[in-house]
């Protein structure tokens, strides 16, 4: 028996608890996002946003969903012998805003079809199931709604997703799996980036700083994905940024685990031309540079600190950390920016060991592939 579970380092267990701490809670459970339509005894649409949605039995094919016995169509749906699941789509969380307030035409400018019993299908959906109500059960504040389904349509196009209060995008977890086609290490490349920019939302959350993904193109570190801060670095990130090799973070956290034929045109060029500007700060060298790169292969750390951000406007520090593929070579670079008046880019902070621990993550899920 081990002597802690995961839990240990979690919140206590609460044990009287509010409507809004319940409902926080619950919102940890991620779901899709549908609007449900039915026709009243007059025939009059109603539908409604729910994510309260779930499968029940494949044979005989039984869905539900529940209502609450406020809602202000509850006496449409609760007579209601039909319902139609219109599981929406990626770019319709507008449509889902819509249906869930209150209106007297919800369906005045929405786009939709009738299918069976003239139930409306909104367009543009994900999927859709048309039901027959075989059973409603009290549920506390809800009524549950079971239904038959009858007919069945899909889409190419991707589910809109709901959590944490939020609407999501849903995006397929392949941490440890990588797709067909990308084995090796020359093909780790596309894996790792699904990966890092997953990782990139969560590190945004917890260290607040500016993110850049960046990868060794053609012209050497070239940024392919931003992340911006709560207050980002600048107001201007652009994609396909081509940083220095030695005077970047990401630059040297790339060197340090590249052959020296990737690097060497690049360094060459760079240091004969630190020769050349006139600074308080003696030029870099090639035995310095080295150095250098030796500490960052120790650490698995890059820092610059402090230097101008890419327009000059901003000083900036910056932290770099590597991904490798199974064969040791640096994949891509993570890397967070910050303003050098209140951004501490310490090797050893708290910073650095949050991307750390991404970065190892991952170099991880692409050895197992």
């Amino acid at each position: 028996m081990t002597g802690s579970t995961s839990l240990d380092h979690e919140r206590p267990a609460i044990r009287t608890f509010d409507k809004r701490q319940l409902r926080d809670v619950l919102g940890s459970f991620v779901t899709g996002v549908t609007v449900v339509t039915a026709l009243d005894a007059q025939g009059q649409m109603h539908g409604l946003t729910a994510n309260s949605f779930s499968s029940v039995s494949l044979d005989p094919p039984l869905v539900l969903w529940s209502q609450a016995t406020s809602a202000g169509s509850h006496s449409a749906f609760k007579d209601a012998e039909r319902f139609t699941i219109n599981i929406l789509a990626e770019h319709q969380f507008d449509l889902a805003n819509h249906f869930a307030t209150r209106s007297p035409d919800k369906f005045s400018g929405v786009d939709y079809d009738l299918g069976v019993d003239g139930l409306p299908l909104l367009r543009d959906c994900s999927a859709w199931l048309e039901c027959k109500v075989v059973s409603r059960f009290p549920g506390g504040d809800h009524v549950i709604f079971v239904g038959s389904v009858d007919c069945i349509r899909q889409s190419s196009r991707r589910p809109l997703v709901f959590g944490g209060g939020q609407y999501l995008v849903a995006d397929p977890h392949d941490l440890g799996l990588a797709p067909v086609g990308t084995e090796g290490a020359m093909k780790s490349q596309p894996h790792a980036v699904r990966l890092a920019s997953r990782a990139m939302l969560r590190l945004a959350r917890t260290v607040d700083q500016t993110l850049a993904l960046v990868a060794w193109g053609n012209h050497g570190p070239t940024v392919i994905a931003w992340q911006a801060a709560t207050t980002p670095v600048a107001a201007d990130l652009p994609l396909g940024l081509v940083l220095p090799v030695t005077s970047s973070a990401s630059g040297l956290a790339l060197a340090a685990f590249l052959p020296p034929e990737a690097v060497d045109r690049f360094v060459t060029a760079e240091l004969r031309d630190n020769g050349r500007q006139a600074s308080g700060e003696p030029p870099l060298t090639a035995e310095s540079l080295a150095s250098v790169l030796e500490s960052v292969r120790a650490s698995h750390v890059a820092t610059r600190r402090p230097g101008p951000f890419y327009d000059d406007r901003v000083l900036a520090n910056a932290i770099s950390v590597p991904i490798l593929s199974p064969n040791g070579l640096a994949v891509l670079a993570l890397t967070a920016i910050g303003p050098a008046e209140h951004f501490d880019a310490a090797a050893d902070g708290p910073c650095a060991e949050a991307l750390k621990a991404a970065a190892h993550e991952i170099s991880a899920a692409l050895r197992e592939t």
